[in-house]
């Protein structure tokens, strides 16, 4: 049997060799391979469903959060939206080869900086199988080879996703070692994959700052860290509080579990007793449990929501809370508001309900976040919401590439240099 590093090494040198396959093909190829895919995910659904129930078995047992469950979670319809993601990819343009600038030397030499694919990427996720389809269909169109990782809680799930995507690939023709995963569960293989920059371009941790961490410390090849954040709304005293609610509703519940759920409410004091009331009672009706601060607490004169408030303790506005919980706080001032998001936000996604487009404007110059929001749900901090198709990841990083890593992200350029016998003098 192949010790991990071993194991991981016959994986790179597939993923390199497929990868210069792959940089050579063309859009047509690509586009064939994908349809091809989404084509054997519309036949492969019970194989899916199947592989996906024995991990939803073995999270049950293993008494998994709800949250959890959720992102572990592939149904008939969550499958047609993958399958129509898949083609939504398809119709996109293909940055690779595209020349971005080009000029003419007043030597006659003749400059073009072109986008190439960056070569074999590797990913790191956990719960959430849907990530294999958004990462794989992404890293082709781009022509980028790609491994992948997997959490144990959705292998079987997994097994049953590679094994459509390699169906799709033969049917087409490409090299199906240009999409790979690590199926062994063992531990040490994320190691010994942070150790293959021989072989490997680039990682891509998605997953809680542990694992962020983890990449950071030990990769040896660049790391884009992204999918964690502690996201924020500023409610200033000009919002429109009915519009308000709507807003704060579908950022919080709409799929709590997620990177982009709106973790913290941070309300203007000249509005917070008439308007906080309100966030209480509309999202308990939500069954969103709600953490408050003592002034917050303070609005309520004593109504307790039918049990969905409590007093927030000190690391609750530090918490990304992927459930229906809510912190609320009490600020004075729009500066006070920036601070807080600043000493508590993971870069993600921020915003302010306002009615006043100067308040508006200074909030989105001072908050540095991957997606700033006026007026609008976080939850649309999404590479198929921004028009991406699917993402890699949400970047909260601030080198390379921000926000939702679509297909432009996924490539990196060289310069042609064309000339008629040019020497340097």
């Amino acid at each position: 049997m192949d010790t991990p590093s071993d194991y991981i090494l016959q994986l790179g040198r597939n993923a390199k060799a497929a990868s210069y396959n792959l940089a050579t093909a063309g859009t047509m190829a690509k586009n064939d391979a994908l349809l091809a895919i989404a084509d054997e995910l519309a036949a492969g659904h019970e194989l899916v469903l199947a592989g996906n129930a024995l991990d939803m078995e073995t999270g049950r047992a293993a008494g998994k959060s709800d949250s959890l469950l959720d992102r572990m979670l592939l149904d008939p319809d969550r499958l047609k939206a993958l399958e129509s993601d898949l083609r939504s990819v398809v119709r996109l343009p293909d940055p690779v080869g595209e020349d971005v600038q080009g000029k003419l030397l007043e030597n006659g030499l003749r400059l073009t900086y072109r986008r190439i694919p960056i070569g074999v990427i590797g990913v790191i996720y956990e719960a959430r199988p849907n990530v294999t389809l958004d990462i794989a269909s992404l890293c082709l169109k781009t022509g980028n080879a790609v491994i992948l990782r997997g959490g144990s809680d959705i292998r079987h799930s997994n097994k049953a996703l590679m094994q459509v995507i390699h169906a799709g690939l033969e049917k087409a023709g490409l090299d199906i070692r240009a999409i790979q995963s690590i199926e062994d569960t063992d531990r040490a293989h994320v190691t010994s994959l942070l150790r293959m920059d021989e072989y490997v371009d680039m990682i891509i941790p998605r997953g809680g700052g542990s694992l962020h961490a983890l990449c950071r410390d030990q990769a040896s090849m660049p790391v884009i860290t992204g999918g964690v954040g502690i996201c924020h709304y500023f409610v200033d005293e000009t919002a429109d509080q009915e519009g308000s609610l709507t807003v704060i509703e579908n950022a919080k519940t709409s799929r709590p579990s997620v990177c982009n759920s709106l973790d913290t409410l941070l309300v203007h004091r000249s509005i917070a007793s008439e308007f906080i009331p309100k966030v209480v009672d509309h999202m308990a009706a939500c069954n969103v449990d709600m953490k408050l601060t003592e002034d917050a607490m303070a609005t309520l004169n004593g109504h307790g929501a039918n049990g969905r408030v409590a007093a927030a303790g000190p690391e609750d506005f530090g918490t990304e809370w992927m459930d229906l919980i809510l912190g609320i706080r009490v600020v004075d001032s729009m500066e006070e508001a920036i601070d807080h998001i600043r000493d508590h936000s993971l870069d993600h996604s921020d915003g302010i309900l306002t009615n006043d487009m100067m308040n508006a404007r200074r909030f989105v110059a001072a908050v540095n976040s991957s997606a700033v929001f006026v007026n609008a749900s976080t939850r649309f901090n999404d590479g198929g919401q921004f028009g991406m198709g699917s993402e890699v990841a949400v970047s909260t990083q601030k080198l390379h590439a921000r926000g939702p890593l679509g297909l432009e992200a996924l490539t990196s350029f060289k310069w042609i240099v064309e000339g008629d016998m040019h020497i340097r003098v």
